[in-house]
């Protein structure tokens, strides 16, 4: 189906969501239709958030928004859709896209398969009454769905699109870019050769994924990291359990800008506690990348001027290799936590893999690591 069509179907003129590869057609398509306009199309920080957003807009209009998102993101929704938006309480109406990772009979990875099992079932929890669109789904289902959908929305009822793998298309194709000379890969591969044998927490996405072949490519044991395939915006929040249990060593985070911004209040807790031994350093390439390099907020934002806000000792940004090499030793030196920004372009290497460990694999060894030291 068509992204386009779709939009058209549900006639609504206000979106809102968190980008998911699975919905990259539809993202694009609104990028075309709306690019940046927050009347008509917010990027927001989660799914929770673009809830409240739409909740917002429904009440200034009274007419009827649209959230997308990935179903990895529906814990974010839980509270908004059963304290605001729910029928006993304000009677909010609003239609869902949802894109189905880790769907039952669908390959996919680890972090997808359970969220993919029980993806269902907690809309139904929830009270958002669901259609399924698939390759074969034809406009007409669509249409009939949503004729059916409009009596629910009517009555203050949520309702919600859930989008299998490869079911919507998109004509246009966007480009996304910006003018950073620094890659993600090579940051990183730079963070590596200086933290040495300290462990390293990475985010969710490419970075975990850069990482891992990082080690391999150097011969390297993937012991030393816990690259979190999942939870996207907690990694930070790991760190900081981490580096207050062992106060003994360095412990170093290498996060995004989507993910930071998803759960940004974890950079007032790790302030106000400040451990020592932990080193934060935030790849802000201003996009959700690894769905597809839809722009984030962080593009616009000044992350070190933020950390130093939220009570973090030093905070720094850099934008070329020279200088972060300079800030990478000194946060190693240093017995106070540190944040580094840096900023880096947008892309990776079409031949980069995923983990060839599992999950439970990557937790044993790194535990193992850790607690023989």
């Amino acid at each position: 189906m068509k992204a386009e069509k779709l939009v058209e179907i549900i006639g609504a003129d206000f979106y809102t969501g968190v980008p998911d590869s699975q919905l990259k057609a539809l993202c694009n398509c609104l990028i075309q239709t709306y690019g940046m306009d927050p009347e008509h199309h917010i990027i927001a920080a989660n799914e929770g958030n673009c809830a409240a957003l739409a909740a917002g807009y429904h009440l200034a209009t009274g007419r009827i928004p649209v959230v997308y998102m990935q179903n990895s993101g529906e814990g974010n929704i839980i509270n908004p859709a059963a304290s605001l938006l729910n029928d006993r309480v304000y009677a909010i109406p609003m239609v869902f896209i949802i894109g189905w990772r880790g769907e039952p009979g669908v390959p996919d990875e680890p972090q997808h398969i359970f969220q993919g099992e029980i993806t269902v079932r907690l809309l139904e929890t929830l009270n958002i009454r669901t259609f399924v669109i698939g390759k074969d789904t034809t406009d007409r289902e669509v249409e009939a769905a949503m004729a059916s959908f409009r009596e629910r929305l009517a009555a203050g009822l949520d309702v919600a699109f859930l989008v299998r793998k490869d079911a919507l298309t998109c004509e246009g194709k966007v480009r996304y870019e910006n003018s950073n000379v620094m890659t993600r890969e090579e940051v990183i591969r730079h963070v590596v050769e200086i933290s040495g044998e300290d462990p390293i927490v990475s985010t969710t996405g490419k970075a975990s994924r850069e990482l891992f072949e990082i080690r391999a490519a150097g011969g390297q044991s993937h012991k030393y990291d816990f690259l979190t395939v999942g939870s996207m915006g907690h990694s930070s929040s790991i760190a900081l359990g981490l580096a207050v249990s062992r106060p003994d060593r360095k412990i170093w985070c290498i996060d995004g800008d989507g993910a930071l911004l998803m759960h940004m209040g974890a950079m007032a807790v790790l302030g106000t506690n400040a451990p020592k031994n932990l080193v934060h350093v935030v790849i802000n390439n201003g996009a959700h990348e690894t769905v597809g390099g839809m722009p984030t907020a962080a593009a616009k934002l000044d992350l070190a001027a933020v950390a130093k806000a939220c009570g973090y000792p030093y905070a720094a940004s850099v934008d070329n290799y020279e200088d972060l090499d300079k800030e990478l030793l000194s946060a190693k030196k240093r017995e106070a936590l540190s944040f580094l920004e840096v900023k880096c372009s947008i892309g990776s290497r079409g031949s980069l893999g995923r983990p060839t460990t599992t999950a439970l694999e990557n937790k044993k060894n790194f535990m193992g690591y850790l607690n023989a030291q």
